[in-house]
């Protein structure tokens, strides 16, 4: 099976525009929840600082969390920041797993609205194992660059 593409996010609904009051001709479209993961290796959480890519302008962030499916051998913390704040305080991986963040209060303008531009997405580690491998998970749902998702009525 393929990967497909696709820019903007995807509505889904049934009723487009609102024609009237009720129930059914009011606009019931939203946009769906996406995510994006990275394997990072024992090796990349070792050098301590990395990037995770992009998320992009506009996005509304859901949440993060990291799964483990090897266990570090050494006690390893992880720290995610979009658009230059962090997501939470460094969560410490103590087991195989899922780790999921609690976005913190600081992080709550970013949350709601990555920004005008593309979000850069960056860790930061502490551990020095040379085992163990973690995931990391960003929802989000893709919106337009200033945070809507409804296009201009045509």
């Amino acid at each position: 099976m393929g990967i497909a593409s696709h820019l903007g996010s995807w509505l889904l609904g049934t009723v487009k525009n609102t024609t009237g009051t009720t129930a059914g001709t009011v606009r019931n479209m939203g946009a769906t929840t996406v995510a994006q993961t990275t394997p990072l290796t024992a090796t990349q959480v070792a050098a301590l600082t990395g990037s995770l890519g992009a998320i992009p302008a506009g996005a509304l962030i859901v949440g993060v969390a990291f799964y483990t499916s090897t266990l570090f051998a050494s006690a390893t913390t992880l720290k995610v920041t979009i658009a230059g704040v962090d997501v939470a305080a460094a969560t410490t991986i103590t087991a195989a797993g899922v780790f999921p963040v609690t976005l913190a209060s600081t992080f709550a303008s970013v949350a709601a609205n990555v920004g005008s531009t593309d979000a850069l997405v960056t860790y930061t580690a502490t551990g020095t194992s040379a085992t163990g491998a973690v995931t990391v998970f960003i929802e989000y749902v893709v919106r337009s660059a200033d945070g809507t998702f409804n296009s201009t009525s045509s």
